[in-house]
């Protein structure tokens, strides 16, 4: 046989898979299911029936994309449906129980993996994180009076579980946030120059503060390790323990891999490490970044200042922990799930899952943004966010008309999209007493992209829909509230009804 060129001399001289404009997804799909087709008819008279409120609406009559939550949403791989098979639902002391615990340790780092036999719990499960949050605040709660949690942003219900315990969750949100600069990718940050005005003024009222990665609230934004670095300087002189949100921790540290100077050549996993080196605990729903369906968390670590600080409470906590939930080594996640969440854990830092996942994020946002639509830019890593105010301007649609309910309930009707209203009905307030209405800071609609579920098809098809909408927007009449205006988290209880003009 002649020698031949090298197949390898001719390859390098053409253009690497990374060149191309369009390459394959780092997935295959595995299994389908065909959705039940549901016309506009159909589904315009089953949301009139549950007052307009889309989380009433049934998912099986979504026929386009369903984007309410990316929380418990996700596809999972071929290793979790395996996992499943080797859970055990051993009351006490399951097996899951220290594979998961050992993850843990490998992903966050040293001290925030339970030991159980020293008689000190950190690591406390729970079936997913409202769970973790509630436990938490009704611990803190019990220290005293007229307390405040600040944080970047706190999302409803972790705002829900600090203000049913008689605290104040205050939000610090970065100046950047509303600011029309595409190249700042880290608007999720705390506000540093007020959260060092707080510490001045009120010290003594934080028995902790939050840090939420990413920033769900703030239209899905990352934080900086810059930002993590200094609030937790500013926390820790004060002798304030600094906690993470940290549900979308992967995809945080994408981020700062990929935006942050000097991190672009680090592994995602050393990343992640660093940043929960600069805290003191936090509270993880598992069903964000753990690629899981269920499950969720709360994790002191060893030696932290909370830990040190609050030396009574973890014993409190688990105590909360076996009477809502079970025993602290299933913490009532089922075994199976638990085997879920220690293999979402690893497979969550692969940079081929990263990369696809969040780039995904931003070509959507990207999408939504060249078709003239008001979204904020960039785009975060769960989700685009689209500016309501900025949609109705120049309608005559006033804040207490909620034209963000409007918008998702016709986005539904019409066009069988399903997203979720995160604005001024999610996050405001009404005192049935004074008849006062309280408009929080911003104001959006929410379209969170499910992890490993929608192809790019799929997302153009919202991307074109609310363009739609957009073009005719002034023909979409505003709603009044029919029941639960004045009901804490009333955005998952209210009824809506469209007004006549």
């Amino acid at each position: 046989m002649a020698a031949g060129i090298d197949i390898m001399s001719v390859s390098k001289g053409l253009k690497s898979e990374n060149d191309l404009e369009t390459k394959s997804r780092p997935y295959f799909n595995h299994s389908i299911e065909l959705k039940r087709r549901c016309t506009k008819e159909e589904r315009a008279k089953v949301l009139a029936s549950v007052g307009l409120n889309v989380f009433f609406f049934p998912a099986e009559m979504v026929s386009g994309c369903d984007m309410l939550s990316d929380s418990g949403t996700t596809t999972m791989t071929n290793e979790q449906w395996a996992s499943l098979h080797m859970g055990d639902v051993a009351y006490g002391s399951n097996r899951g129980y220290f594979v998961l615990m050992d993850q843990v340790k490998k992903t966050f780092g040293d001290g925030f993996s339970n030991s159980l036999a020293s008689g000190k719990p950190n690591a406390f499960l729970f079936h997913q994180g409202r769970a973790a949050e509630d436990a938490l605040f009704t611990a803190l709660g019990k220290l005293g009076k007229d307390m405040v949690i600040p944080s970047n942003g706190h999302f409803d219900t972790t705002q829900a579980n600090i203000e049913a315990n008689g605290m104040q969750a205050l939000n610090l949100f970065s100046p950047e946030l509303g600011a029309e600069n595409p190249e700042s990718h880290f608007k999720g940050n705390m506000d540093v120059t007020r959260f060092k005005k707080l510490l001045e003024e009120s010290a003594d009222r934080i028995p902790v503060a939050f840090l939420t990665i990413t920033n769900n609230t703030a239209g899905g934004s990352p934080v900086s390790m810059r930002n993590i670095e200094e609030t937790s300087r500013l926390a820790h002189d004060s002798g304030i323990p600094l906690l993470f949100d940290a549900c979308r921790f992967a995809e945080n540290a994408w981020f700062i891999k990929n935006y942050e100077n000097g991190y672009a050549k680090k592994e995602i996993r050393d990343i992640v490490k660093e940043m929960f080196s600069h805290v003191d605990g936090f509270a993880i729903s598992f069903k964000k970044d753990g690629l899981a369906n269920m499950g969720g968390g709360l994790f002191l670590k060893e030696g932290g200042i909370f830990m040190k600080k609050y030396n009574g409470l973890p014993d409190a906590i688990m105590n909360h922990q076996i009477t809502t939930e079970g025993h602290p080594t299933y913490g009532g996640i089922s075994g199976r799930d638990i085997m879920t969440i220690a293999v979402g854990l690893d497979t969550v830092l692969k940079d081929e899952y990263l990369d696809y996942r969040i780039k995904q994020v931003q070509e959507f946002g990207l999408s939504m943004h060249g078709l003239g639509l008001p979204v904020l830019m960039p785009a975060g890593g769960n989700a685009v966010y689209l500016d309501v105010n900025k949609f109705f301007d120049g309608t005559g649609i006033k804040p207490e008309d909620f034209g963000g309910i409007s918008l998702t309930a016709l986005l539904l009707a019409n066009y069988g999209h399903r997203a979720c209203e995160l604005g001024y009905f999610a996050f405001g307030s009404y005192d049935k007493s004074t008849g006062k209405r309280t408009f929080p800071e911003v104001n959006f609609v929410r379209f969170a992209v499910p992890r490993l579920r929608y192809e790019k098809q799929d997302l153009e098809s919202v991307a074109v829909a609310v363009k739609t909408l957009y073009e005719e927007r002034e023909k979409i009449p505003p709603v009044e509230v029919v029941y639960g205006e004045d009901l804490p988290l009333r955005h998952f209880k209210a009824r809506f009804a469209f007004r006549r003009q």
